[in-house]
């Protein structure tokens, strides 16, 4: 009872104290945050120009446009630099060319609820149509790296074409002729491997031919053909004391367009798998035959054989099965025999085959109607539709050379910083932070990624922008990285278009 009293006696202190208290709280001031000036440590942007393909040229969403041209990465950047810059600006916000009325470069992409669809509208912008410059960025979509030295270009390319400033003129000499202060030099080289992973791989590899005249549109050109013209570009740019910034090339193979669709897109039921395997039953019949005469020849070892029977036996079961492809490394066995005529080169796709992005609408669709002619199944994906590990080892192999070069470029000059995209989509293939937003690779949802599968969101621009800022700051002793809004913020930029932009 004693420690009761006690008890009591002190909660009736408390009360009596707390009559006392002052139950206002005081205001707590808000966070004052320094301004934090910006320091260009002697940089000159007095005349800032962008070379470049379409990366630099803002092209997004499978098209250009005049909303997607105000966030490429090159305008953001300028207006951290607090210069002018024009572009070649498009009519609309539409995407597309026409010529004569009808169009010659389609509409760009909107998401229609369920994935990509090319808005239903005819473009207004008139691919003759020649603009008045002079212009700062020289993107142009679809050049490669030894397409911005050929007079004449604008002949090839429509993009360029319209603010070329005469019909022979060069894109390097273009922007040469603008005497820039400060420059950047970006996705040189991307489009020396992307047409080739467009098309499937079915261009060829063109390493070791030195004529870059003989290639065609979706050949990979040769690393040392590349290395002259980079060099070339960045002696020249940094000629008159200019400084700039040079970007190595990400692994493309790594885009949306590449890894969206899976290996195992068809699904299928006992009935249907059963009457798939009765059709291949002939084909897979006359692959052992022809391997096994190929061992009795001794022209292959049984080992050697019974593995490529393995790989190129057609069978579905119940459930998802990989689609059916043609793997042109496979053994030709028609060219080896005209008696295995009708053994194509078919196999079943595997998780280490990329299958292009086109794909998700055509995978399942029929030949001219026919039922029993179905893509991806019944009949085989040609090589256009799909990267096969070899194929994909060639992209790789070519890049690494060309982000070789770009990287001794850049080390051999002070005038030049280089920044690393290639680490940068290496880390978004799993999320890379961005202010508040976790951006990745994937199709629609990542946010770094257009519609196109290959361009970026005009997010991913200006995280593209604030990269190229950072690798200033590193070489060039600016604080564009730690001024007061020094850099893009992610919020400002968005990730899709709506389909009413017009």
């Amino acid at each position: 009872m004693k420690n009761y009293k006690y008890i009591g006696l002190f909660l009736l202190s408390l009360g009596f104290v707390s009559c006392d208290v002052d139950n206002e709280l005081e205001t707590i001031p808000a966070e004052v945050v320094a301004n934090v000036a910006l320091n260009t440590n002697g940089l000159d942007f007095s005349k800032y120009v962008s070379v470049g393909a379409s990366f630099t040229a803002g092209y997004t969403d499978g098209a250009m446009f005049a909303a997607a041209q105000g966030n490429s990465f090159p305008n953001i950047l300028a207006s951290k630099f607090g210069t002018d810059f024009k572009q070649p600006l498009m009519a609309d916000n539409i995407g597309g060319l026409v010529y004569a009325g009808a169009a010659v470069q389609p509409p760009r992409f909107y998401f229609d609820g369920s994935g990509p669809a090319r808005l239903p509208v005819l473009p207004t912008t008139e691919l003759t149509t020649v603009l008045s410059g002079p212009f700062n960025n020289f993107g142009a979509p679809g050049a490669k790296s030894f397409h911005l030295g050929v007079p004449g270009y604008g002949q090839l390319n429509p993009y360029f074409g319209r603010m070329a400033s005469t019909p022979g003129a060069t894109v390097m000499g273009d922007a040469l002729a603008q005497s820039p202060t400060f420059f950047t030099l970006s996705e040189i080289g991307g489009n020396d491997v992307l047409g080739y992973a467009l098309s499937g791989g079915s261009g060829v590899d063109q390493t070791g031919n030195f004529d870059p005249a003989t290639y065609g549109i979706n050949d990979i050109t040769d690393p040392n053909v590349f290395a002259q013209v980079f060099s070339g570009m960045v002696t020249a740019l940094t000629a008159n004391g200019a400084k700039g910034v040079v970007a190595n090339l990400p692994y493309i193979t790594d885009l949306a367009n590449f890894t969206t669709v899976p290996y195992n897109a068809v699904p299928l039921d006992a009935a249907t798998a059963g009457l798939l395997n009765a059709g291949y039953a002939p084909y897979n019949g006359g692959i052992q035959q022809a391997f096994g005469f190929l061992v009795q020849l001794q022209l292959m070892t049984q080992e050697q054989a019974s593995a490529e029977i393995a790989k190129r036996t057609i069978n579905f079961t119940e459930g998802q099965n990989a689609v059916v492809i043609v793997d042109e490394d496979l053994t030709d066995l028609e060219a080896l025999n005209p008696a295995f005529a009708g053994l194509k080169q078919y196999r079943h796709a595997t998780s280490e085959d990329l299958l292009l992005l086109a794909n998700a609408a055509f995978i399942g669709t029929t030949v001219g109607g026919n039922a029993q002619l179905i893509n991806g199944v019944s009949v085989p994906l040609g090589d256009e539709w799909v990267l096969t590990p070899q194929e994909q080892g060639a992209i790789k192999t070519a890049t690494d050379a060309y982000n070789t070069t770009i990287a001794a470029v850049a080390g051999a000059n002070p005038n030049v910083a280089l920044v690393d995209f290639n680490s940068v989509l290496t880390e978004a293939s799993t999320g890379i932070m961005f202010d508040d937003y976790t951006m990745t690779t994937n199709l629609v949802t990542g946010g770094l990624v257009s519609l196109d599968g290959v361009h970026l969101t005009a997010r991913g621009y200006a995280l593209m922008a604030n990269k190229i800022l950072a690798a200033m700051d590193a070489e060039f002793g600016s604080n564009f990285t730690s001024a007061t809004d020094g850099l893009a913020k992610a919020g400002n930029y968005p990730t899709n278009y709506s389909p009413s932009l017009r």
